[in-house]
């Protein structure tokens, strides 16, 4: 399986002092261990460093994420995660611009999104967009 993996679930596994083995954070180590392709785009990476004062912190975890590869995004990227929302907000579904480029990405590169942010479920119910479940290594 090819995964996204949101800030929200990187935060929960890199960024506390103390990791706690929530359930995204078991899963995540899962597919870590078990080979998954899991992927980051730019914004992504800029969320999960954004905020880290100190430097040595910084470098281990850039170095870190340098082992997972990052999705280009074309100005084709950008024009469907338009797209994506327009249709979404018609139909009553409201999320920040970037959930909606992460979303659509996800579905023009047939990436499954591995989030814990509540927004993406309502987009996947109006779109193509695929969610790794909680619990299983399954996808809605």
């Amino acid at each position: 399986m090819k995964i996204l993996v949101d800030t929200s679930v990187w935060s929960l596994a890199l960024r506390r002092k103390e990791v706690v083995d929530t359930k995204e954070v078991v899963l995540l180590k899962k597919f870590i261990e078990d080979g998954e392709q899991i992927f980051l785009i730019g914004l992504i990476l800029q969320e999960i460093l954004s905020g880290i004062s100190a430097a040595k912190l910084f470098k281990r975890l850039a170095d870190y994420l340098g082992a997972f590869p990052l999705v280009e995004l074309s100005r084709q990227d950008y024009i469907k995660a338009a797209d994506l929302r327009n249709g979404c907000v018609k139909k009553g579904i409201q999320a920040g611009a970037i959930d909606f480029l992460i979303a659509s990405v996800c579905i023009s590169h047939d990436l499954s999104l591995f989030s814990s942010d509540k927004d993406f479920q309502s987009i996947a119910g109006m779109s193509d967009l695929k969610l790794v479940l909680l619990g299983s290594n399954s996808q809605a």
